[in-house]
């Protein structure tokens, strides 16, 4: 049956999410709960299914729309909750998002789209993978280099990939005669369905002595370290792609791990600045100043990213003018040129002032002719005042 969760839930993104928010989500549940991660885990396989139906509903703009307003209730007959998840075979999961993962036929998606016996069109391709770097925006600026550590399953050096102890060899599948596919009777024998050999899960050859190292599985975890150019100008949430850091081909496809590896996909977090907010490739940013300085115009610095700048405040300033500073914003990621620097000035009205100062307002007030309000007679006045009365 489908599930019965929420599908933002499942996925772990907010309802206001965005259509690359959702898509990442469900590559990094894919990507976790994936059968070739997993083997004999029910629990992954029930998340694998229940995230690709969360994710084939929430990236229709029409069935997302539906599911908003009626929840399940609503997509009933219309698409996926109406599909049988828990009955679907595994292919057909991975041809539905195979553009997520890159490749032909089912390979992009670590392999499974094909089955065995290179039945699939085009080399096999392996899992793309997907990492995080956080940034400063003088990073962003200039541009950077980071390194990043992540584990990724590899070809088994003791089996060579093919899961069997050193010396024994994988036998041909006595279910599925090597085939990797089983056909199944459905709805009372009416129909009959293609689906992964139960016995060899798709491969076509059961092991019968395992390997050590890799317990059968054909592939280990293996860290690696690698430095990864950022460029200028680079947005919150985009991804730096490293072609060829992904995994190998999954076992299933190629034992060995020829064919296509997948690629790494780095993503970009930048941290919020103290002073400036970004808009695009413009910075905007609040800067005080004094109401003297507001009313007769004056030169003021201003910080920047790379230096502070003078900026010329006019005569008759009022709060929240802006003032542009041209090309000592961000870099175009594409072009490189910069952006501006926004300065909101807001005016401060000073708290203390001397005796003097008082005075001199005050009499620039009468000029006016604005009411304000008098000057506060002494406590000891008051008292004598008082007392003399």
């Amino acid at each position: 049956m489908p599930t019965t969760r929420d599908y933002y839930e499942i996925l772990g993104v907010e309802r206001s999410a965005s259509a690359e928010d959702i898509k990442r989500a469900y590559r990094r549940l894919a990507m976790k709960h994936h059968p070739d991660r997993n083997p004999d885990d029910k629990e992954a396989e029930v998340k694998f299914k229940e995230a690709a139906e969360a994710y084939e509903v929430l990236s229709d703009e029409e069935k997302k729309k539906i599911y908003d307003q009626y929840g399940h209730e609503g997509l009933r007959g219309r698409g996926a909750a109406g599909h049988d998840f828990s009955r679907m075979n595994v292919d057909d999961i991975f041809s539905m998002f195979n553009d997520i993962f890159g490749g032909s036929g089912g390979g992009g998606f670590g392999g499974f789209g094909g089955g065995p016996r290179g039945a699939a069109r085009g080399p096999a391709r392996g899992y793309d993978l997907e990492t995080e770097v956080t940034l400063d925006l003088k990073d962003v600026l200039d541009g950077c280099s980071r390194d990043v550590e992540f584990t990724r399953m590899d070809v088994c050096d003791t089996c060579s990939g093919s899961g069997a102890k050193p010396g024994t060899k994988p036998e041909t599948c006595a279910t599925c005669a090597g085939q990797g596919k089983v056909q199944q009777a459905g709805l009372g024998g009416m129909f009959r369905m293609v689906t992964n050999c139960p016995s060899c899960r798709g491969r076509g050859s059961v092991i019968k002595e395992r390997c050590a190292k890799c317990h059968g599985r054909g592939r280990v975890g293996r860290s690696r370290k690698l430095s990864v150019k950022i460029p200028a100008g680079i947005h919150d949430g985009q991804a730096v792609r490293v072609p060829g850091e992904g995994e190998p081909p999954s076992p299933d496809r190629s034992p060995t791990g020829e064919g296509v590896r997948g690629d790494l996909h780095v993503v970009v977090r930048v941290r919020n600045h103290d002073l400036f907010q970004r808009d695009g490739d413009h910075l905007l940013m609040e800067m005080p100043i004094s109401f003297t300085q507001a009313t007769l115009g004056a030169s003021v610095e201003v910080p920047t990213l790379d230096g502070k700048r003078t900026l010329e405040i006019k005569k008759g300033t009022q709060y929240g003018d802006l003032f542009r500073l041209a090309g000592t914003g961000l870099p175009n990621l594409r072009s490189g040129q910069r952006g501006d620097l926004v300065v909101v000035v807001k005016i401060e009205t000073p708290k203390k002032l001397s005796a003097k100062q008082e005075q001199l307002l005050r009499e620039y007030a009468a000029t006016e002719d604005k009411n304000v309000n008098p000057e506060s007679a002494g406590f000891w006045k008051k008292i004598t005042d008082r007392l003399g009365g």
